[in-house]
């Protein structure tokens, strides 16, 4: 506990659940900084090559800003009426969050 504090006046922590890992989570594997490629056919059209390049071979920066808005098919899509939705990590398929969960559809997208 005392630890987590120190990390977080330091800006090196989050709360509880998350869990800061060590460095050596992004040394070099099989593909880039993890074992495989992402996966085929990802949802929202989202492109493959760009969500490898940010996934598996990227230290420190995501998408371009708007990627998500205007290159991919989310927003025609979904909305609304979708309800909660499961966001998957692109190289396991494993799921990783639901939202909007505890906010509205236009605070989520906002």
């Amino acid at each position: 506990l005392r630890m987590n504090l120190i990390n977080q006046l330091l800006g090196k922590g989050y709360d509880a659940p998350c869990v800061m890992g060590d460095e050596s989570i992004m040394d070099q594997k099989a593909h880039g900084t993890s074992n495989t490629p992402v996966q085929e056919n990802l949802r929202w059209n989202c492109d493959r090559e760009t969500a490898d390049r940010i996934c598996n071979f990227n230290r420190h920066y995501a998408e371009y800003a708007g990627y998500w808005e205007g290159a991919t098919s989310f927003l025609k899509e979904e909305g609304p009426e979708s309800g909660e939705i499961t966001f998957y990590d692109s190289n396991t398929g494993k799921p990783l969050f639901v939202a909007p969960r505890g906010r509205t559809w236009e605070e989520f997208v906002a």
